[in-house]
């Protein structure tokens, strides 16, 4: 039975996922007007981002098909899209899409440095692929405005967006866009990276497929990808095909491993955002008293009725046996496991 459902599901996931790979080509086929603005020497980057994107949604669908993942989508879903969530709270979800994907002030409370250097890691790696995805797809091109001169055009889709000067400012940042979130990667990655070699706190069950790699694969592309500009600024080209073909290995290799590793959390993290925004509606709404879920052991306040009656269906989908413990504060739930070891298993020892 569970066997069968497994497989079920892995079908469901690898038609869903091949879908979005097959309308993701289309995309780039149409984005790039029929390949015409398609540079070919980003093909593997291209095909790379393919794969990515199988993987991704592979590997989403099979964590949205297990039953606490699917509850919490839902009701995430159901709290974004509500009309009378939207009327009563209409700067909610704007807050905590800021507050728990843009800067994350969850983090802050654990150490300042860390929610810094996540900071850092993230806008860096939002930067680097709002530059990256779009010019390897054909979707973003640069062109010349005219035969002499330093002006250009930056056009989406053929469609000119805006012109500007190669010498100024904005031609600056425009040209060096990658090398900006390049360090501001290396400078996050390298605290963890230092972190996990000298905090104990943080070596203490580290697995270095899951730790370490990817923080050594965030590091390998932000490197290389600065030794390309230091090789056509101050070398005049050399060594820059040797130090292309390994950074575009890092960065293949880095996007087929992201679905599969620590890196799946920045997929998994807008569902959490849902998850809180029903929470903080549930508790809105259930603001009286009564309308609290109370502990059954001493009367005081857990959680809305909502989340709790949400967290024992889960825990029923589960087959785990025990959804009533849901309905017991934490710190009834440690006396009652203290009195049931007094009373069951030290016994034994008497």
């Amino acid at each position: 039975m569970v066997a069968s459902a497994t497989r079920s599901t892995a079908a469901r996931a690898s038609l869903i996922a091949a879908a979005a790979s097959v309308l993701l080509v289309v995309a780039i086929v149409l984005g790039s007007r029929l390949l015409r603005d398609f540079d070919s020497a980003l093909v593997p980057y291209a095909v790379a981002s393919v794969f990515l994107t199988f993987g991704v949604v592979y590997r989403y669908v099979v964590w949205v098909s297990a039953p606490a993942a699917r509850r919490l989508f839902v009701q995430g879903w159901k709290a974004a899209l509500s009309w009378d969530n939207l009327k009563r709270s209409p700067a909610a979800l704007p807050k905590m899409i800021a507050t728990y994907l843009g800067f994350q002030k969850f983090l802050g409370a654990r150490s300042h440095a860390r929610w810094a250097a996540h900071q850092l890691i993230f806008w860096g790696c939002l930067l680097a692929a709002a530059i990256t995805f779009p010019l390897t797809w054909g979707w973003f091109t640069f062109t010349s405005a005219s035969a002499a001169g330093p002006g250009y055009e930056m056009r989406l889709w053929g469609f000119k967006l805006f012109g500007f000067d190669s010498g100024s400012f904005l031609g600056w940042a425009l040209y060096h866009g990658l090398d900006l979130a390049a360090v501001m990667v290396i400078g996050g990655a390298g605290y963890f990276l230092w972190r996990r070699m000298r905090d104990r706190a943080a070596t203490t069950g580290q697995r270095f497929g899951y730790d370490f790699l990817p923080l050594l694969a965030l590091i390998t592309i932000s490197v290389t990808g600065l030794l390309l500009t230091f090789s056509e600024m101050f070398l005049h080209g050399g060594g820059y095909e040797f130090l292309a073909i390994l950074h575009m290995a890092s960065v293949v290799l880095t996007l087929v491993y992201l679905p599969f590793g620590k890196f799946f959390h920045i997929v998994q993290r807008p569902a959490a955002v849902g998850m809180q925004l029903f929470k903080y509606t549930a508790r809105r709404q259930g603001s009286d008293a009564q309308e609290l879920q109370p502990c059954k052991r001493c009367g005081q306040p857990i959680d809305t009725v909502a989340a709790v009656d949400n967290l024992r269906a889960t825990m029923r989908d589960l087959k785990l046996g025990f959804d009533e413990w849901a309905e017991y504060c934490p710190r009834c739930k440690r006396v009652l496991r203290g009195t049931a070891y007094l009373s069951s298993v030290k016994r034994g020892f008497k």
